[in-house]
């Protein structure tokens, strides 16, 4: 029978990710997200669907004055991200709950200024065989009304949302009917001139004047980091 290849550790800068107890790998997504959200004045911030811990991670190295709760409902990605947490020089700021965000929110008091999300985008199409990736990847355990409605219960009333989507036009229009309002756009191309692959979104409760830009992840030549991409994850990529 073949050997399937262990996943080797993501090694950044400060910190690093093992993954290969977690059905979605390191990712372009995750880490855009981390380097991207707009964290100024944050205290107290939530990353929802934490996988190996890597946003968590991100944001910890980002400010020294967040306290981070990482919520992950599969019992083996938990149990990795507490386990990076631990190895990471932020243990003390992170803690990692093994828990849905629906029973999390119905449960905890806390208020948050900052809620963070890479989550299920894929809410139809085919399923691999693959049960854990589904979840994680297709709108299986988490849709996109029960993610706005819970973070509806735990954003703090001056707090921001930020999370990338695939399906972020019709995430958007949805979560104004839950009181959310686009401020932050960024549209991502993979290379000059093509097609926008993610959005990366920025919510607020109230109602405002929306900034849009864009990111060109690579060079024309497709070889490497456009200058762009480069400075905002410069602090993190070896």
């Amino acid at each position: 029978m073949e050997q399937v290849k262990k996943r080797e550790p993501f090694r950044f800068k400060q910190f690093s990710v093992a993954h290969d107890q977690c059905a979605m790998p390191v990712g372009t997504d995750g880490t855009l997200l981390g380097a991207w959200i707009p964290i100024a004045n944050a205290s107290a911030a939530l990353d929802i669907g934490t996988g190996s811990g890597l946003i968590a991670l991100m944001l910890a190295q980002r400010s020294k004055a967040l306290q981070i709760d990482a919520v992950e409902i599969d019992p083996m990605a938990a149990t990795q991200a507490s386990e990076n947490v631990v190895n990471s020089p932020f243990d003390g700021r992170i803690q990692v709950h093994q828990v849905s965000i629906q029973d999390f929110a119905q449960t905890s008091h806390k208020q948050y200024d900052l809620i963070v999300c890479n989550p299920p985008f894929f809410s139809g199409g085919a399923l691999s065989s693959d049960k854990r990736r589904n979840q994680v990847r297709h709108t299986l355990k988490l849709s996109h009304g029960d993610l706005l409605d819970s973070c509806r219960t735990l954003l703090s009333k001056n707090g921001k949302l930020s999370l990338p989507l695939i399906e972020g036009l019709r995430f958007q229009e949805m979560s104004s009917r839950y009181g959310f309002f686009c401020n932050h756009i960024t549209e991502v191309q993979d290379r000059p001139g093509s097609k926008v692959v993610r959005l990366l979104l920025s919510f607020q409760r109230s109602a405002c004047e929306m900034e849009k830009d864009h990111l060109i992840l690579k060079t024309a030549d497709g070889k490497s980091r456009s200058d762009a991409h480069q400075q905002l994850v410069s602090a993190f990529y070896l």
